[in-house]
């Protein structure tokens, strides 16, 4: 199987779910930028919820701007303010500590380009997850694809379906009970080496 998928903020379980069960992963980076969209935005699971970590980033005068020249605003301190989120919401977690030598420094460098960003994410998260696949990326957008899977629809947030996937013990179910379908790093930092059992047991039908 060989899909077509956005990079995107953190990737969430569906992302993950399509990638791992892929044969070759195709990254799409020739789209024009959209809000509300996981492109810059992912959810994790906070003390009073589901949390949504936003990228604030550099609009232009132009109705369309391509996703791979789309500018992080960076004076706003979002990332300091995504790892405090990510460590209040995680650092009880069973394996929080486990990677958070690796996942920490995505926030300790200034970050220009959002697309730059989001594909270092996506390295760090498979490098914690000792995952190698086969990436390629397009050249030119296509707005329909003959011999891949198309899952670039997986990147809108807004009006999105509600995907039921397999509970697993989430720090504040006691609370808010299992929420379905947030970051990566929500299965990481409670699942740890088992996240690679759990995406690939999950099936695609939800997406």
């Amino acid at each position: 199987m060989d899909i077509l998928i956005h990079p995107t903020y953190l990737s969430n379980i569906a992302h993950f779910a399509a990638i791992i069960q892929a044969d070759t992963v195709c990254f799409e980076m020739d789209d024009n930028f959209q809000k509300q969209t996981y492109r810059n935005r992912a959810y994790i699971y906070g003390a009073n919820g589901k949390l949504s970590l936003n990228i604030p980033v550099i609009h232009t005068q132009k109705k369309r701007q391509k996703y791979r020249d789309v500018r992080v605003y960076n004076a706003e301190k979002w990332q300091l303010n995504h790892w405090k989120s990510l460590e209040s919401a995680y650092r009880t977690s069973p394996f929080f500590e486990f990677y958070e030598d690796d996942i920490a420094p995505l926030y300790q460098t200034q970050v220009e380009f959002l697309l730059d960003f989001n594909l270092k994410c996506f390295k760090t998260i498979c490098d914690c997850l000792q995952l190698e696949l086969s990436i390629s990326k397009t050249e030119v957008y296509e707005k329909t694809v003959a011999n891949k899977l198309d899952y670039r629809h997986l990147v809108n947030a807004k009006q999105e379906k509600p995907k039921h996937f397999e509970p697993y013990t989430q720090v504040f179910n006691d609370k808010h009970g299992f929420i379905s379908n947030l970051s990566i790093l929500d299965l990481l930092f409670n699942e740890g080496p088992n996240t690679l059992n759990y995406l690939q047991n999950q099936s695609l039908l939800e997406l």
